[in-house]
């Protein structure tokens, strides 16, 4: 269900960016302006976030995310009756307001049911609708904007997302803490502040928004770079191909580095740090090689891109889930959502815009490359505390 559920989440995020081009011309937006509607969404997604996150900890998770299902459904269906930009940011923001809904509190649910030893994989297979999603999202957006223009094109999304809404109000709530064996309990300022001197939880923020700034440039602005690259193909063509690509670079390298997480874990107990740690770096020379390779052998490099810098997908949160207790754990990942979507893809799409209206599209990817070395260092970083900090919580 809550696979599902992300599945959809990640194609109303993506649509938007398969249809740039057709809403620039439409609306006369300039690059810079089509940055700040991923960042309007972004704003109430990650300002809000901690207060529902508060609310996930106190009350009814399954009940949250109903009502972010429903909010964001509604607000994406709206995004089509935009007729001036001012409208088009004010719909991302309600979509942004739905999502928070439900951003932190859908892992915390999965934490209360599978332990450490396998969370890993567990989370990796949920985060794997952030690829497919967004794979979706592109192909949606390039088939059914071609077919029925960008405004209709979102309300599609609208029926399905009220429905999984509706079926959330049925879902049965699990234990809190259940397979940490950690006994439920009001949480207290107390573990709230230790959250800033938990060595792995700050450090994996860190990397987290690293990778954000990265992933956020290219979400945004990688179809539009490949179509002024790739002169012979059409949009269409290109948002099928590139959203095949993330499908699939996405799905084998979120499993793997689950999968790689908790296999090497009993070996390295800092695995998941440094899964992150070496798909980011080994993935940094893999964008510089897409910007100076001419197409269609540059979708190599767009390809290996993609898959390393999913890679650290399903580590990167079960680091979260595994050095934070249940008891705050919905507000601890609503304060990374908070962090790294402020230093991260809330940012990333207006720079990338600005410098692309001064330089090239080029340039702001190069720019997206170094974000992606900063941040696997940085997780390499932690992987030296990531066994205490995980006993503290779960000492099996």
């Amino acid at each position: 269900m809550l696979l599902i559920i992300n599945l959809f989440n990640y194609m109303d995020r993506q649509v938007l960016a398969a249809l740039v081009e057709p809403i620039q011309k439409d609306l006369h937006a300039t690059n810079e302006q089509m940055g700040w509607t991923a960042t309007a969404f972004l704003a109430s997604y990650m300002i809000l976030s901690p207060i529902f996150g508060y609310l996930a900890d106190r009350f009814s998770r399954w009940l949250l995310v109903a009502v972010g299902v429903a909010l964001w459904s509604l607000a994406s269906g709206a995004t089509g009756l935009a007729t001036t930009f001012f409208a088009l940011i004010m719909t991302r923001c309600f979509v942004g307001v739905g999502e928070a809904a439900y951003g932190p509190v859908a892992p915390t649910l999965l934490s209360d049911l599978y332990p450490v030893q396998n969370r890993g994989r567990t989370l990796a297979f949920f985060y794997m609708a952030i690829p497919v999603g967004s794979a979706l999202g592109y192909v949606l957006g390039g088939w059914a904007g071609d077919l029925v223009g960008w405004h209709k094109t979102f309300f599609l999304l609208v029926p399905p997302g009220m429905l999984l809404a509706a079926w959330s109000l049925f879902m049965k709530e699990p234990q809190r803490g259940l397979s940490d064996h950690a006994p439920a309990r009001r949480p207290s300022a107390h573990e709230y502040l230790q959250l800033a001197t938990n060595r792995s939880y700050v450090l994996d923020t860190l990397g987290f928004s690293a990778m954000t700034f990265a992933l956020g440039g290219i979400g945004m602005w990688m179809p539009k770079f490949i179509n002024q690259q790739h002169t012979a193909g059409s949009l269409k063509h290109i948002d099928e191909t590139f959203g095949g690509i993330v499908v699939l670079a996405g799905l084998l390298a979120t499993f793997a580095g689950g999968w790689l997480g908790d296999k090497f874990r009993d070996r390295f107990p800092g695995s998941y740090f440094l899964v992150c740690g070496f798909g980011m770096i080994v993935g940094f020379p893999m964008v510089l090689l897409m910007l100076f390779t001419p197409f269609p052998l540059a979708w190599v490099w767009v390809f290996l891109a993609c898959f390393f810098l999913f890679l650290n997908t399903g580590p990167a949160n079960t680091i979260l889930a595994n050095v934070t207790h249940p008891s705050i754990r919905a507000s601890a990942f609503a304060i990374n959502i908070l962090i790294i979507h402020t230093f991260g893809d809330a940012i990333s799409p207006v720079v990338i815009g600005a410098i692309a209206d001064r330089w090239s599209l080029r340039t702001g990817f190069m720019v997206v490359s170094i974000a992606m070395l900063v941040g696997g260092l940085i997780w390499l970083m932690g992987a030296r505390y990531l066994e205490e900090d995980t006993k503290r919580i779960s000492p099996d």
